[in-house]
């Protein structure tokens, strides 16, 4: 397995490569000034990419010219900014700080969210059918995997069923099916596109599936106990925001170490599925640990 420090220095360049990714799609948009300098405040804002992390990782499990890659990857980040974007808005999370500074919104205005949201969105399907490296099937195959991922039977569904459980009791599977839609789906979206331009066989990719699955449900795990475990200045909110919005979580469902016990099953899914998958020695193994064990 790859040492945290290696890890750690893989995310960081990936993140500089992603963000130069960024930054030149962005400067090429000749859009009203304030609508772009919405989109690029949130762009902006930080983070650790590690939804393009994914793909870049997954894509170097089976290929290694990743240069393929990275118009699909910022188009995945733009989504996932978007989707940041208006969760934080009075509407919704009604959120005033997302990673240390103020939300869109609060920086700029609630309509001029809502439309770099918007922007955002759509500019990330532009980024993949105009890049010269995918053939035109692998264009069509991954504005596909991206509408479902990111739209109503994917990230959009979780959000909406998020929201109506508020305040509300739910069960531990109506509880993983809310992630699994709400953030899980994108994470499928990052390894099964990367494998796929990878060209990993359909077996790897349907193993890899299942290694996605339990991947998201990871994350939204360690989330849930950052909320009441977690620093303030590396997590980038109060601590305890979810127990003040009453929304349900692993462990107001399950108590701190029942979140933590199924964290840990996650984990050993996760693993077995990626061994199947032929890539347990590849930077996906290290990265369960990873979004397992991170502090923000």
């Amino acid at each position: 397995m790859i040492v945290n420090q290696e890890l750690n220095d893989l995310i960081a360049t990936n993140r500089e490569i992603i963000q130069r990714e960024l930054q030149e799609h962005l400067d090429k948009l000749e859009i009203p000034e304030r609508l772009k300098a919405s989109m690029v405040y949130s762009i902006e804002a930080g983070g650790k990419r590690l939804r393009p992390a994914l793909l870049i990782a997954s894509f170097y499990a089976y290929n290694h010219n990743i240069n393929k890659v990275l118009s699909s990857a910022a188009a995945l980040e733009m989504i996932h900014t978007y989707s940041l974007i208006h969760d934080d808005l009075p509407a919704m999370d009604d959120d005033d700080i997302r990673r240390g500074l103020p939300t869109n919104h609060k920086k700029f205005d609630e309509a001029t969210a809502i439309l770099a949201g918007d922007a955002l969105l759509t500019f990330s399907f532009d980024l993949i059918t105009n890049d010269p490296l995918l053939t035109d099937r692998q264009k069509v195959q991954l504005v596909q995997l991206l509408s479902e991922g990111s739209g109503p039977k994917g990230m959009i569904a979780g959000q909406f069923l998020d929201m109506e459980a508020e305040k509300k009791a739910v069960t531990l599977e109506e509880l993983e099916n809310i992630h699994t839609l709400k953030t899980g789906e994108l994470f499928r979206f990052a390894i099964r596109s990367g494998a796929f331009l990878g060209e990993a066989t359909d077996e790897q990719i349907r193993h890899l599936d299942e290694y996605a699955h339990f991947l998201g449900l990871i994350f939204q795990v360690q989330d849930d106990i950052l909320d009441v475990t977690g620093d303030p200045d590396k997590i980038g909110k109060p601590v305890g925001s979810d127990e003040d919005n009453e929304k349900n979580t692993y462990v107001r469902l399950l108590g701190l170490n029942g979140a933590i016990d199924k964290k840990n099953h996650y984990v050993q899914r996760a693993k077995q599925a990626l061994n199947k998958a032929d890539a347990e020695a590849s930077h996906l193994m290290s990265l369960i640990d990873y979004f397992s064990k991170r502090d923000h």
